[in-house]
């Protein structure tokens, strides 16, 4: 496995806004699967912001494995999403899939997050080389180690050292999760690339209520921080409500974390 940029680093942080990626204190993301309505996203950011939050996450453009399934508000969803984030301060994530919404993505956002099916998706790495926004890079839920750390070189070929990387779970024989969360990549990745490593237990795990004793493994283990689906209203949620937290969960897990 050739590797020109990410071996033998020291520890690499940088800042968003005021937030240190990579340092001392381990950055919590909260927010819904997806941005449904302008009222969901701004009542949602409101509610977090009152707990204690880092920083808004919110998919406005969603990979779904069905074409019938809900697939996002799009740039509309994007507007609200700002908005969101201008009346509460948060600084705020969202997944961007496609080179063409890379401009209008890197206007909103203050991390750009490619998602575990785009893991693979070369061109579009390729093309975020030119952007100076953070990216978050998920692990594909088929990827091996070594095939996450060459997405990351793909990145980090000219440069580019803002790079997040998120242990979002891979496939296993067991579908009694959703996926089965890898913690043993969050120390592997920090040891391989120098570079911060979040985990998203939502999606590794698919069950709310196994949120919390994850979340707290993952931040045992030496995550820089966690990124956790959030919704005012799980049960009528249009995309993940079984792994979604109410606002009271999500209260629990901030407390178990920052108490």
């Amino acid at each position: 496995m050739e590797r020109k940029i990410l071996k033998n680093h020291e520890k690499i942080t940088f800042k968003v806004r005021d937030l240190v990626i990579g340092g001392e204190k381990p950055i919590i993301i909260a927010g819904p699967c997806s941005v449904e309505s302008r009222e969901q996203v701004i009542e949602t950011a409101k509610a977090l912001k009152a707990i204690g939050v880092d920083m808004l996450r919110g998919g406005v453009f969603k990979p779904r494995t069905s074409p019938y399934a809900f697939q996002g508000l799009g740039i509309e969803g994007l507007e609200y999403l700002k908005e969101a984030s201008e009346i509460t301060g948060l600084p705020i994530i969202t997944e961007c899939m496609e080179e063409k919404y890379l401009d209008i993505v890197s206007e909103y956002a203050d991390i750009i997050q490619i998602g575990s099916r785009n893991m693979y998706n070369y061109p579009l790495l390729k093309a975020l080389r030119a952007y100076e926004k953070p990216v978050m890079l998920k692990r594909g839920f088929s990827a091996t180690i070594k095939e996450w750390i060459m997405s990351a070189e793909y990145l980090a070929a000219e440069g580019k050292k803002n790079i997040i990387l998120c242990e979002r779970g891979v496939r296993s024989v067991d579908n009694y999760t959703r996926n089965l969360l890898d913690l043993t990549a969050v120390p592997i990745m920090q040891h391989e690339t120098g570079l911060p490593v979040f985990v998203d237990p939502s999606h590794g795990i698919g069950i709310r209520e196994l949120i919390l004793p994850m979340s707290k493994a993952a931040i045992a283990c030496g995550a820089d921080g966690v990124m956790i689906e959030v919704h005012i209203n799980p049960d009528e949620a249009l995309c993940d409500g079984e792994q979604s937290l109410t606002i009271e969960q999500y209260k629990a897990v901030y407390e178990a974390l920052r108490g």
